[in-house]
């Protein structure tokens, strides 16, 4: 299968789901929003998976539901911690262009919050900035493409977005 998808990924905050709707109406594409597929496939609130299944539990679950997305020509934001299933970036990576929309921790800390009121998955103890650290490393990992968001308003990051997605896929048209 082709790379025809747009895969955002990032922490909790970073905007995947505002930036991956308009990015999807620019761009011509479905829009799919994985926790949401997560939700439906499964009944439950993200909140109510976590409460029954533990974060493991909920992990394994993300991991399954995101490896069997088949879509094409969509815009999919994931969840903050979509970079934890190895099936499911494999399968994200291979049939779409991964995007890490990347902000720095201060600029991460004044819009996100507190963890708990976010629902944003983490282990007992673990801080923001534990979080930030662990993850900062698996999104580089994955991502094709780094958008730095700092600074930026939704207007700009789009925009940034758009101008290094385009080049990219044309480079990749420019290599089949």
């Amino acid at each position: 299968m082709a790379k025809t998808n747009i895969v955002l990924i990032g922490m909790p905050g970073c905007g995947k789901s505002t930036v991956g709707v308009v990015l999807a109406k620019l761009l011509k594409r479905r829009f799919v929003d994985s926790d949401l597929v997560i939700q439906e496939r499964t009944g439950m609130l993200l909140r109510e998976i976590i409460a029954r299944e533990g974060i493991d539990g909920f992990k394994a679950i993300e991991d399954r539901i995101n490896a069997s997305l088949e879509v094409e020509n969509a815009v999919i934001a994931t969840g903050g911690s979509a970079v934890y299933g190895s099936r499911a970036m494999a399968h994200l990576g291979e049939t779409g262009l991964i995007v890490y929309l990347r902000l720095s921790y201060a600029a991460l800390t004044d819009r996100l919050g507190s963890l708990e009121a976010r629902g944003v998955v983490h282990r007992p103890g673990q801080t923001l900035r534990d979080l930030y650290e662990e993850r900062s490393r698996l999104y580089e990992k994955y991502a094709d493409l780094i958008i730095d968001e700092d600074n930026l308003d939704l207007e700009a990051t789009v925009s940034r977005a758009v101008r290094q997605i385009e080049e990219a896929l044309t480079k990749e048209r420019g290599q089949e």
